[in-house]
């Protein structure tokens, strides 16, 4: 089992830039597929950004492509997103989110079997 913890919100002007952290505990988070998403109010979850076990392959949302960057540091038992060119739309919870798995698939930002989340982190951009 493994613990996230979100941090790095905030709030930025449009065509700022953020980065978000996911700290990971409990577990070996080399592991672990992960996923940030991220919601507003009454609207459905977003899938923005995976990665693979080893980082080498990941998966975007058409919306975020060439702006955001997912990456981990597993040595740490840290997964970042790099958010640029912020946009109002943006503005959202963010979450992080991790699977056990053995094979990056595709579509992973689609998959709906995360099953370990943390609480995530408010992002907000203004025009």
């Amino acid at each position: 089992q493994v613990q996230l913890v979100e941090s790095g919100g905030g709030s930025v002007q449009t065509g700022g830039s953020l980065r978000l952290s996911c700290a990971a505990s409990g577990d070996t988070v080399s592991r672990y597929c992960v996923t940030w998403f991220r919601q507003l109010p009454e609207k459905e979850r977003e899938g923005v950004a995976s990665i693979s076990l080893s980082g080498t392959t990941t998966d975007y949302a058409d919306s975020v492509k060439g702006r955001f960057t997912i990456s981990r540091h597993n040595a740490i038992n840290t997964i970042y997103l790099q958010m640029n060119g912020l946009k109002p739309e943006d503005t959202a919870m963010y979450y992080c989110a991790a699977r056990r798995c053995s094979a990056f698939r595709t579509g992973e930002i689609r998959r709906t079997d995360y099953n370990y989340w943390g609480q995530g982190t408010q992002v907000t951009v203004s025009s």
